[in-house]
């Protein structure tokens, strides 16, 4: 059958990125317990289309994409961009992937497990033979409560529920688990799916003993990614949907490892 994709294209404009985007698929993750997810992806796959094709094979991302989903583990990420690479015979290629995953938490006083699902979501790139790059990315709900209306008031104090989202370059993997606990724990407190009275007690009265501003919880988060060696570069958002406001609360940090400032 004629291939119409393969024709010579005369224009002389070279394409930064073809491919699929929007694609719901089936995956299998590790867990930092060494047990298996499954998930759905929403992902995105490009290459680079260089000036005299006219088209690239749709068709192939997805069957590149079915060879690794059900070995699918962010640290075989490069795998799938070596495979695109040469399939598609391009110089470049680039995924995106958000996704749910699902984490058990284990309410603070009676002990009762549920799942709350985190969602998160990775940015990797192959150029050239050895610039690979990969980004991690979790958004994580949080509670804080206000320092100011705490000081200020006979009783109580605003609280609300703030979201961190935390991206990272990292030289080794860091697992989800990890970033969400660094969240958490630079919160007022974390939030749970399932509270009885006895741990709504308890995560009320722990948010009120441990005040936070969003610059607060973004610079704590920074402290506690500061402890992990392998992280390269990371980007902290931390979103207050505020409870007496009209607006949302928003600070940011952004690091990056001094021996790739050049970069």
């Amino acid at each position: 059958m004629k291939d119409i994709q393969n024709e010579k294209d005369f224009r002389n404009i070279p394409l930064n990125k073809v491919g699929v985007s929007n694609v719901r698929y089936p995956i299998l993750l590790k867990n930092r317990e060494n047990g298996l997810q499954h998930t759905i992806g929403t992902v995105n796959m490009f290459v680079n289309l260089p000036e005299d094709f006219r088209g690239t094979h749709m068709s192939r991302f997805i069957e590149i994409l079915g060879n690794h989903a059900n070995k699918m583990n962010l640290q075989n990420v490069r795998e799938i961009l070596e495979d695109m690479k040469v399939i598609l015979k391009a110089s470049e290629a680039h995924m995106e992937m958000s996704f749910p995953y699902a984490l058990e938490k284990t309410a603070p006083v009676t002990k009762i497990e549920s799942s709350m699902v985190i969602d998160c979501s990775f940015i990797a790139a192959l150029t050239g033979d050895k610039n690979f790059s990969f980004t991690l990315g979790v958004s994580v709900p949080v509670q804080t409560l206000c320092p100011c209306s705490k000081a200020i008031s006979d009783y109580g104090a605003h609280n609300q529920r703030a979201i961190v989202n935390i991206r990272i370059k990292s030289k080794k993997r860091i697992w989800i688990e990890t970033l969400v606990e660094i969240a958490e724990s630079a919160s007022s407190s974390p939030v749970y799916p399932l509270l009885k009275r006895s741990d709504e007690k308890y995560v009320t009265e722990k948010a009120y003993d441990n005040p936070k501003f969003v610059e607060d919880v973004a610079r704590d988060a920074a402290i506690g990614l500061n402890k992990l060696p392998e992280i390269e570069w990371y980007q902290i958002e931390v979103s207050s949907e505020e409870s007496i406001h009209n607006h949302n609360a928003y600070a940011c940090i952004e690091w990056r490892c001094r021996e790739n400032e050049a970069e």
